[in-house]
């Protein structure tokens, strides 16, 4: 059975999430990024099938060795999910901010 893996289930897993961030910067070969964890390196290679095939990540041969980079593209789904709760969050601060600033200038005047 082929199950079709989508973006937040490869990002659920906080291993997943945490290989993103190392090859956000640069470009790793599965056993660099294995080296990184304290699980057996088929576990890592699992995760790393799991990104590859939503398209988190990309793989480029190079020689005999085969390089995970991040693919930008497809994180932006992520962040188009998450941007409408990040405007959410935002504005609840500056209301509260406002809310803050309010009550001091209130405490000031009273003294």
């Amino acid at each position: 059975m082929n199950l079709r893996r989508d973006v937040f289930q490869a990002i659920a897993d906080p291993t997943r999430r945490a290989i993103l961030m190392l090859v956000a910067s640069q470009s790793l070969t599965a056993g660099a990024i294995a080296s990184n964890f304290d699980t057996a390196r088929p576990t890592v290679s699992k995760h790393l099938q799991i990104l590859t095939e939503c398209e988190l990540l990309k793989q480029e041969q190079n020689g005999r060795e085969i390089y995970y980079h991040l693919n930008p593209q497809n994180m932006k789904e992520v962040a188009d999910f998450i941007e409408p709760f990040s405007k959410m969050w935002d504005d609840r601060f500056n209301k509260l901010e406002t809310i803050m600033k309010k009550y001091k200038h209130g405490i000031k005047n009273k003294n």
